[in-house]
């Protein structure tokens, strides 16, 4: 009696398997129990599973069947058994196809060998120059990467936190380093590092973006939320003012306490500006939330381009590549860092060029991409959201949570960044409102903006840092 309902339910199971399967064969897939109907289609030859007919329980053509069924069913394993087989085979197969995608899929990746040879090379050759240069290429595909983990995340979140965790995941590598380089007392690196980001992003970036887009769509003005970007550049100028003092105070010198004072105005200014970032994130998250909507630029040919967007892989595969991804750039990172001196002496190159021109093209390769890829896509709103948005998120809170960092560790490490930088990020930030006060983007404002950014990386290729940190 046993055998026969243990035979009736597998029956029942397959048929209903069969029948799901011309409806959907993804949740057929995705059931281990119906799976295993599936996969006794060699009984098919022995019982007619397409009749419609009930198989009684005392009937002697059933007993029969079950019979000469006995044989095979000796060796089919029991269902908990094979669920797990299931299972265990699904996760092995979703994590090769989560590596492939992530690590070997993007031909950037191509440079992922450059990171362990440049550990190598520090340790067996001591060549500084060439541990910073492969640390430098090491780290390209690895920001580009974390890019890309955060936009699948963002499938899961909505575009509006997505847009944050993108800008913030954009701007680890920039905080990471930063980090290193101020647990080793490198302040001035830190500075002109974080001073560099800021302008590699609102002017290379946006440049490229607003080139790249205008030539796709020559036949357009390309328009964004001209409101958003109104608010972030108010939040930008008011970075610069926070920046800005403590280099007035200490060059006119007119401390009432020299060399002390700018260093507790940086610290309390840095309060004043975090608590500020935290107000704007509740101010675009919550209470202003439709004041960053993007406005409808093609209807419902945007809405059919979005359909067709689908994640590549899961949420918690996202996470996990996230945390992997933090993990080795935050590996990478501490050799960069170490060689940054080095190379500056091997390349006959100033540390404030490396500083502010290198390390932030490398740092904001991600937000490059996705910046150049949503411009061309005519999401104008997305590409500010990335590109003004990091600007936004580096000046008023990773600058100023590194003072607080520098605080708890006992460095001095202020907002102070020296008059030639903080009269290149005023600069810079006057020329990109204007830009963007119109809310229209051409790709002649994209070619002002990266002339502008060649001029500034000129600048500081012959500029001579001042200060012996």
């Amino acid at each position: 009696m046993k055998v026969e309902l243990r035979e009736r339910e597998m029956v029942e199971s397959w048929k209903k398997a069969k029948a799901l399967k011309k409806v959907d064969s993804f949740w057929v897939k995705s059931n281990p129990l119906l799976l295993l109907g599936l996969e006794m289609g060699a009984i098919d030859e022995k019982v007619d599973l397409e009749s419609d007919e009930e198989i009684p329980f005392s009937s002697s053509s059933a007993t029969n069947k079950v019979d000469s069924l006995n044989f095979e069913m000796v060796h089919w394993p029991s269902r908990p058994v094979m669920a797990n087989s299931w299972i265990a085979r699904h996760v092995g197969i979703r994590a090769v196809r989560s590596i492939y995608i992530v690590l070997l899929k993007a031909k950037i990746n191509i440079l992922l060998p450059f990171g362990p040879l440049a550990i190598l090379l520090h340790y067996f050759t001591g060549k500084h120059g060439w541990v910073f240069f492969f640390s430098l290429l090491g780290i390209i595909p690895l920001a580009e990467r974390l890019g890309y983990a955060t936009e699948q995340l963002a499938f899961y979140t909505g575009p509006t936190v997505g847009g944050l965790l993108n800008a913030t995941f954009g701007n680890a590598t920039e905080m990471i380093i930063s980090i290193y380089a101020l647990k080793n007392g490198m302040i001035r690196v830190v500075q002109q590092s974080l001073l560099g980001s800021i302008l590699s992003n609102m002017l290379l970036v946006l440049g490229c973006a607003f080139f790249s887009g205008g030539i796709i769509h020559y036949n357009k003005v390309q328009e964004f939320n001209k409101s958003a970007a109104v608010v972030n550049s108010g939040l930008l100028l008011m970075a610069v003012m926070g920046i800005l003092f403590p280099a007035v105070l200490h060059f006119t010198r007119t401390e009432v306490h020299f060399g002390k004072s700018e260093l507790v105005l940086s610290r309390f200014s840095s309060c004043i500006m975090l608590v500020a970032y935290a107000s704007y994130l509740f101010f675009q998250l919550r209470s202003h939330r439709s004041l960053y909507n993007p406005i409808d630029e093609e209807g419902d040919n945007n809405e059919d381009c979005d359909e067709d967007e689908v994640p590549e892989i899961t949420h918690w595969e996202a996470i996990g590549w996230l945390s992997v991804l933090t993990v080795w750039v935050s590996i990478l990172s501490g050799y960069l860092v170490d060689a940054i001196l080095g190379a500056s002496d091997s390349f006959n190159m100033p540390v404030a060029f490396i500083s502010v021109i290198l390390l932030p093209i490398v740092g904001n390769a991600a937000e490059h991409a996705s910046a150049i890829m949503f411009a061309m896509k005519d999401k104008l709103d997305i590409t500010l959201g990335v590109a003004i948005g990091s600007s936004t998120q580096i000046s008023m809170f990773v600058i100023p949570f590194c003072v607080v960092v520098g605080w708890i560790m006992g460095e001095p490490m202020d907002l102070n960044f020296q008059l030639f930088e903080t009269a290149t990020l005023f600069i810079t930030v006057l020329v990109v409102a204007f830009m963007l006060q119109e809310g229209t983007s051409n790709y002649f404002k994209g070619l002002m903006l990266i002339l502008c950014y060649l001029i500034v990386a000129a600048s500081f290729f012959v500029h001579v840092d001042p200060s012996n940190d």
